[in-house]
């Protein structure tokens, strides 16, 4: 990566962030995108400014613009972390059944942050990626082959983000490498979770035997009788 130009969207926080430093650990100069987080995506500029001088720039733009989406196409690579995670809004027809409805503005944002932003990034910036044989990392999420419960347009918006993956694929091989992942749980997340459930079996556990020696306790069994030693 040294020496590469990477666009990471929506690289201010959470995932994005993390992408942000990893690339930047490897050598890449970052163009670090966001649209309303400006605090975290200046701090992170600092941050990893301090560690090699001019090596992040911001961009402030709204992706689902598509003036602003086409950019100046300087990027060697593009990773597309942009995403909303809005759940669908589910409402009540009847006393008997409940049905998920889509509102448009969760419509918009979804369909929009993870197709429509994506798909017109990769158009403008397709002749910069050929000549420089660059490469196009899109963040899916597992939930694209199987859809998660009360989250309807999230769902939808993924399996079409992994669509969309396979066809630009396709469009711009071989110069272009076009690819999506779906990263894991965050490991502090996973982590503080098995701690639960070690917590939760070793209370489980210590109740049961609480209740064991209150049952020998009723039944006169809790301290056996000892013998006195024959002298």
């Amino acid at each position: 990566m040294q020496g590469r130009i990477v666009l990471i969207t929506g690289g201010a926080k959470r995932v994005g962030a993390a992408i942000c430093r990893r690339l930047h650990a490897a050598g890449a100069n970052l163009m670090l995108h966001y649209r309303a987080s400006a605090g975290e995506a200046r701090l992170l500029q600092a941050e990893l400014n301090g560690v090699r001088a001019d090596s992040v720039a911001l961009i402030q733009a709204d992706l689902l613009d598509l003036a602003q989406a086409a950019g100046d196409g300087r990027a060697d690579g593009a990773d597309a972390s942009a995403g909303s995670t809005r759940s669908s809004t589910t409402r009540r027809r009847s006393s008997r059944r409940r049905s998920a409805r889509s509102r448009a503005e969760a419509w918009d944002d979804l369909i929009g942050t993870n197709l429509r932003a994506p798909l017109f990034l990769a158009q403008a910036a397709a002749p910069a990626l050929q000549k420089a044989q660059g490469a196009i990392v899109n963040i899916a999420d597992i939930h694209a082959e199987r859809p998660l419960k009360n989250f309807v347009v999230y769902s939808i918006a993924k399996a079409g983000l992994v669509g969309m993956t396979r066809s630009l694929a396709r469009e711009l091989a071989p110069e272009v490498r076009v690819n999506a992942v779906a990263p894991g749980p965050d490991p502090l997340a996973r982590r503080r979770v098995v701690r639960r459930a070690v917590a939760a079996a070793d209370h489980l556990a210590h109740a049961a035997e609480a209740r064991r020696r209150a049952r020998r306790h009723r039944e006169g069994r809790a301290f056996p009788a000892r013998r006195r030693a024959r002298t």
